[in-house]
C-alpha cells in the first residue's frame, strides 16, 4: 500500500505544513508515503492528469493499494482522482482522507482556488463536473472527512455537501466536524479537540489496510 500526501495551497503553492510532516506521521504508522507535488496555477484537468500519472507510476512499481490524503485544495483534488469517472484499475484510488477541502467549484466560497482552476468564465457544466459531490456513484471508495466548524476559508459546508452525497450512495464515509480551530491546521498540534483527527484516521486508514478491497469498509 502506497498513500500519496496532496497538501494545500489554493492550487497556487503547496503549503508546507501539510507535506512532509504528513508523510513522517504516515511513516510512523508504518506506511509508504509520498508528497506528490502536483502542477500549480494550472487549469483543469491538468493537476487530475498529473496525479493519476503518478498513481499509474506507483501501480507499476507494484503498490496493490493506494490511498490519498489530501488538504483544502489539496483535498480536492484528492477527491477529483478518488472519484474520477475516467479510473481504471491502473489509475483507482481505493480510499481518501480529505482534511477541510474544497468540495464544491458551485458555492461561492474559497473563489481564489475556483478562479485558478476553472478561470472567471467557468460554465455550470464545468463547476458542476469539478464539484465533488456530483462525481460520487455507489462504486466510490470510503472517505475520511474532517474539518472545523470555525473555518472561514473553506466553511464546513464543503464537508457536508460530500458527506451527504456519500450518503445517498451508500459509500462508507466517516465525519468528524471539530467546533473550533481555523483553517489549514494540517497535523493540529495543540489545537485542542481538533488534534485528535490523527488518532482517529490512524485507526480508520488501518480498516482500509486491513480489507485491501477497492470498497472496503
Amino acid at each position: 500500500m502506497h498513500v500519496i500526501v496532496l497538501p494545500g495551497g489554493g492550487y497556487e503553492v503547496h503549503a508546507e505544513h501539510e507535506a512532509q510532516p504528513i508523510v513522517d506521521w504516515l511513516e510512523g504508522l508504518g506506511l509508504e508515503a509520498s508528497v506528490f507535488r502536483y502542477p500549480l496555477s494550472t487549469r483543469h484537468p491538468a493537476p487530475l492528469a498529473a496525479l493519476q500519472t503518478e498513481i499509474r507510476r506507483l501501480r507499476d512499481r507494484g503498490a496493490d493499494t493506494i490511498g490519498v490524503v489530501g488538504f483544502s485544495a489539496g483535498g480536492h483534488l484528492a477527491g477529483l482522482a478518488a472519484l474520477a469517472p475516467n479510473a481504471d484499475e491502473q489509475t483507482s484510488v481505493q480510499f481518501a482522507v480529505l482534511g477541510y477541502a474544497i468540495t464544491s467549484m458551485e458555492t461561492e466560497t474559497y473563489r481564489p482556488s475556483q478562479l485558478i482552476l476553472l478561470g472567471e468564465d467557468a460554465s455550470p457544466e464545468l463547476r458542476r463536473s469539478t464539484s465533488l459531490d456530483a462525481l460520487v456513484t455507489p462504486s466510490a471508495p470510503p472517505f475520511f472527512l474532517w474539518h472545523t466548524a470555525e473555518d472561514s476559508y473553506v466553511p464546513p459546508e464543503h464537508t457536508y455537501r460530500l458527506a451527504a452525497a456519500l450518503a445517498a450512495d451508500n459509500v462508507p464515509h466517516t465525519v468528524h466536524v471539530f467546533p473550533h480551530g481555523p483553517h489549514s491546521l494540517g497535523l493540529a498540534h495543540g489545537a485542542g479537540e481538533a488534534s485528535t483527527w490523527t488518532r482517529f484516521a490512524e485507526s480508520w486508514i488501518g480498516e482500509q489496510a486491513d480489507t485491501r478491497t477497492p470498497h472496503g469498509a
